[in-house]
């Protein structure tokens, strides 16, 4: 039997992280390893327990979650942090994902979008809930040009992957678009991040789209 994946919520309204840890606690691939009610003990309970995932609120008092994204990362740079927020505003879901979350979710969701959000952040996924991607596209709608040096950097097939990747698609469907095992794109895809010195597949994608990179 494969581990449960580890999850630390960090919300500053108690009732509302007792739903979210009855959900998941419902549900054998997951256990919930602790809580915190604002920011900056989040920050501290993900650097004692090392969580795999980090579901956090955007605004709370003290330290807000925009904030302890990247400090979370500083510490535990495996972990990925996911938003769970009724922010609709397009510029904190920007500011969140260069700060390296890897998804951002609206607290409208369903339960079972949430359990495979959750999933999907898991296995190296970004995920964005729909009503936020439109906002997302038009908040980068006017791409900078990139710079030669960025572009030279990258391999034709990165820049194919980057391509596909910008476009939404996860790995197991970029794969099977440019003819390649899954395992290959995920090699790929990490001489990509470290190529454009960004954290995680969701920030590559914002710099594909940023900087105009598309299929020539």
């Amino acid at each position: 039997m494969t581990s449960p994946i580890r999850i630390l919520l960090v919300d500053d309204h108690s009732l509302f992280r007792s739903g979210i840890r009855l959900l998941l606690q419902r549900h054998p691939d997951f256990e919930v390893i602790g809580e915190a009610a604002d920011g900056v003990d989040g920050v501290k309970r993900a650097r004692e327990l090392k969580p795999d995932i980090v579901l956090l609120d955007l605004h709370m008092p003290g330290l807000s979650g925009l904030e302890a994204i990247q400090l979370i990362l500083q510490d535990t740079p495996a972990c990925q942090v996911v938003l769970l927020t009724v922010s609709e505003d397009a510029e904190d879901l920007a500011v969140a994902l260069r700060n390296g979350a890897a998804g951002y979710l609206l607290k409208n969701i369903d339960a079972d979008y949430l359990l495979n959000a959750l999933r999907r952040a898991f296995a190296g996924d970004s995920v964005i809930s729909e009503a936020m991607t439109a906002k997302l596209v038009a908040r980068f709608r006017n791409p900078v040009p990139v710079r030669a040096s960025d572009a030279d950097k990258l391999t034709p097939r990165e820049r194919e992957i980057l391509v596909e990747l910008a476009a939404g698609l996860a790995n197991k469907e970029i794969a099977r678009k440019l003819d390649l095992a899954e395992s290959t794109v995920k090699i790929h895809l990490q001489s990509i991040l470290k190529k454009l010195g960004v954290h995680n597949r969701v920030q590559a994608a914002i710099y594909a789209v940023e900087h105009g990179i598309s299929a020539t």
